[in-house]
């Protein structure tokens, strides 16, 4: 399976993760929504400044799910993760305790795209932040 993860830009975050300075991509939700049991060891992940082209991409190299998460489990998870993961400053804020699942995604081969490419989010919704599916080429804008 292929992944397009839409990141927020002023954030940095897919030039830290071409820098290997990010290496885990979290997504933290209140719900199990995608990619939670979709992401797995191979899939590629693209990555995408909302608003903007796909502009890198890196492989799965392992997949973690946490659930029911509380403050001991999010201490946990930034104690052992949180470098890779580029959590500041790792506080168990607001946006944090309302959390329930975390998705980690271990990456490797982070790579640049050659030439950036939009993509249709059509079927997805538009404030979607993740997409799971079959083959890139099945979402790129012409």
């Amino acid at each position: 399976m292929q992944h397009i993860a839409i990141m927020t830009k002023k954030l940095g975050y897919i030039d830290f993760i071409l820098q290997r300075k990010k290496t885990i991509e979290s997504r933290w939700y209140r719900s199990r929504i995608s990619p939670w049991d979709r992401v797995f060891v191979g899939d590629i992940i693209y990555f995408k400044n909302a608003g903007e082209k796909v502009t890198a991409f890196a492989t799965v190299e392992k997949a973690l799910q946490f659930q029911n998460l509380n403050k001991g489990m999010f201490e946990e998870i930034v104690e052992k993760y949180g470098d890779g993961i580029g959590m500041a400053d790792g506080e168990y804020t607001e946006f944090y305790q309302k959390k329930r699942y975390c998705i980690l995604m271990f990456l490797k081969d982070p790579t640049p795209v050659n030439v950036p490419f939009h993509i249709y989010k059509n079927g997805f919704g538009t404030g979607c932040a993740w997409m799971c599916i079959n083959d890139i080429k099945d979402v790129v804008a012409a």
